[in-house]
């Protein structure tokens, strides 16, 4: 028997190759394959696109699937897709960052801190968010004299204070002594650490946990002891290294200076 001869296969004509969609954006150059007219892409406007030709003329076409020539051959123009608007940078806070941030003119109130390096690792965190609000933080060199440094200060509207204290819990040294400050003008909070250090998660310096110190001995010096870091000095510096932004703080930190920046800058 003969097998039969069909030819062409008769599907052929239905496999036609893909038509390429090409963003239309302005300047490109195509021809509407129906009138001939050839130009540059002005603009795309509700599924149509305006072209204009070398003497100015300008024509709308509809954006229909094939309906251009592009460099000779057949393409489907489709509008250019919008990028996504990129994330707001975040401070080291975690609010949103100011860009080309000019220093605030500095409020009358201010932040007081019981030393410097709480005044390093604020600045460190919330430093953004300070300048942004004109918030001056300044280290007291402890709160032993906390009562006399407010009545010297006098705090008033305009002039809040707001104070942040180590080792605030119930029955410290610390909590006894702030009892009995109840100035309207006057915020105090404070974290359960010994020392700021401690606040500074332990992962974030590379350890397990933050060692437990006699009492009676330098918590810092101890500190450094067990865990080989030299002077305080050195142990300073790879815990402020390691607070790099909000989640290296824990949180009762968090929580403290973000009350104290609401309070200072809520009287304008």
């Amino acid at each position: 028997m003969r097998s039969v001869d069909y030819g062409r296969d008769v599907l052929s004509g239905s496999r036609r190759k893909k038509v390429p969609e090409i963003p239309a954006e302005a300047g490109l150059v195509v021809e509407d394959a129906a009138s001939g007219f050839c130009g540059a892409v002005l603009r795309v406007d509700k599924g149509n696109v305006v072209l204009e030709d070398r003497h100015g003329k300008q024509r709308l076409f509809p954006m229909r699937p094939a309906a251009f020539l592009f460099e000779g051959k057949p393409a489907t123009l489709v509008p250019v897709r919008q990028a996504a608007p990129a994330a707001p940078q975040r401070s080291a806070s975690g609010s949103v960052k100011v860009e080309g941030l000019r220093a605030r003119t500095a409020r009358g109130s201010r932040i007081w801190v019981e030393g410097v390096h709480d005044a390093e690792l604020v600045e460190r965190i919330w430093g953004h968010d300070l300048r942004v609000e004109g918030v001056v933080v300044e280290p007291l060199h402890g709160v032993d004299d906390l009562p006399g440094m407010l009545a010297e200060f006098g705090p008033e509207p305009g002039r809040r204070v707001g104070v942040l204290v180590d080792h605030l819990v119930a029955g410290s040294k610390e909590s006894r002594l702030v009892e009995g400050i109840t100035d309207e003008h006057v915020m105090i909070t404070g974290h359960p650490y010994v020392d700021i250090w401690e606040a500074v998660k332990p992962a974030s310096v590379g350890i397990r946990e933050w060692p437990v110190v006699p009492r009676g001995q330098d918590w810092k010096q101890g500190v450094c002891a067990q865990l080989g870091w030299g002077e305080p000095a050195e142990g300073w510096r790879r815990v402020l290294a390691g607070a790099r932004g909000f989640r290296d703080v824990e949180t009762p930190l968090l929580g403290a200076v973000e009350q104290l920046i609401d309070f200072v800058t809520a009287d304008g």
